[in-house]
């Protein structure tokens, strides 16, 4: 049986069955990996799952046994896809195991600020409706998502799952073209200055590439509504943080939700302590759900591995 090493397993949860991976090989728990200590722990692996831990020319040389690199994602930012070629060694990913959870706490997001959720929920706390002179408490504004536009900026799986809910709430999806690429007709995009200037809500999906690192920053910002929420589920550098907090400050935008940063684990940031933005860390794709389907997803590439049917990198 092969020798499989799961370099981070603890950003998987502990809540998860490992065992259609177990199965598959003689099987190494690290919950945790430092840079300085992923060669030594690879050394005689020949199959490795790692979510975020890096693999590079560095820690490949030092695994004279690696066939495969399984990435327990989506996005494989992480490793050097050029080193892997080179040596022969083949990489996976999982692709969609998390549609439906992150368009899930897209909305959660939006209809908890748009109904004012929390703010009420706080106020019951603190006993405001207990002391209210009616049977009501309309401290807070509560508005309706029907006919609010709902700017889609990457139209991949979870893209078009926001576009499907937005339409069953009565909203008015409208798709980005990204500055730059060229779509077809059929598309029907809309050009990314438009998508800045006309929505009530603009929804970020996008991979991080040089094109959309810093896509939203001052210029941007500017460009939208004082009304316009923006919601951040993508890649943490895709929006620059500095610029956030101050649209967020000066109320040149209603409110943020973010789940990403640009450093994970985060750095103290202003941001932090806005009212007005909304922070998750980074777990808009962890439903028990969403984890189990990615574990399932490892354990069917490394499944294909093993009956020879992949030999190169498929992502």
């Amino acid at each position: 049986m092969p020798n499989i090493v799961i370099l981070d397993s603890a950003t998987l949860g502990s809540d998860i069955d490992f065992s259609p991976i177990t199965s598959l090989g003689e099987t190494t728990f690290y919950s945790t990996t430092q840079p300085s200590e992923t060669a030594d722990r690879i050394r005689n692996a020949e199959i490795i799952v790692t979510n975020k831990v890096f693999i590079g020319k560095e820690q490949i040389d030092a695994a004279p046994n690696l066939r495969l690199v399984c990435v327990a994602a989506t996005g494989y930012n992480n490793i050097d896809l050029n080193a892997l070629t080179a040596r022969g060694i083949a990489a996976t990913n999982v692709k969609g195991y998390s549609t439906q959870t992150v368009a899930q706490l897209v909305f959660a997001s939006i209809l908890n600020i748009y109904g004012s959720i929390s703010l009420y929920n706080s106020d019951m706390r603190e006993g405001q409706w207990q002391q209210s002179p009616t049977f009501t408490m309309l401290s807070h504004p509560i508005f309706d998502l029907e006919n609010k536009t709902i700017g889609i900026i990457g139209y991949g799986s979870i893209g078009r799952q926001v576009e499907g809910i937005a339409k069953a709430f009565g909203m008015k999806p409208l798709i980005c073209a990204l500055p730059g690429r060229d779509y077809p007709k059929e598309e029907n995009r809309t050009p990314f200055e438009d998508i800045l200037q006309q929505s009530d809500i603009i929804t970020l999906h996008c991979p991080l590439t040089p094109q959309t690192q810093n896509l939203i920053s001052a210029p941007q910002l500017q460009k939208m509504k004082p009304s316009a929420i923006l919601v951040n589920t993508s890649r943490g550098p895709v929006v620059n943080l500095d610029d956030l907090d101050n649209a967020l400050a000066t109320n040149q935008i209603r409110a943020a939700v973010i789940d990403v940063m640009p450093q994970e684990p985060p750095k103290a940031h202003p941001i932090f302590s806005r009212s007005n933005a909304y922070i998750t860390p980074h777990v808009a794709w962890a439903s028990l759900e969403a984890r189990t389907r990615l574990v399932a997803g490892i354990a069917n590439n490394i499944k294909v591995y093993l009956e020879g049917k992949i030999d190169t990198i498929r992502l």
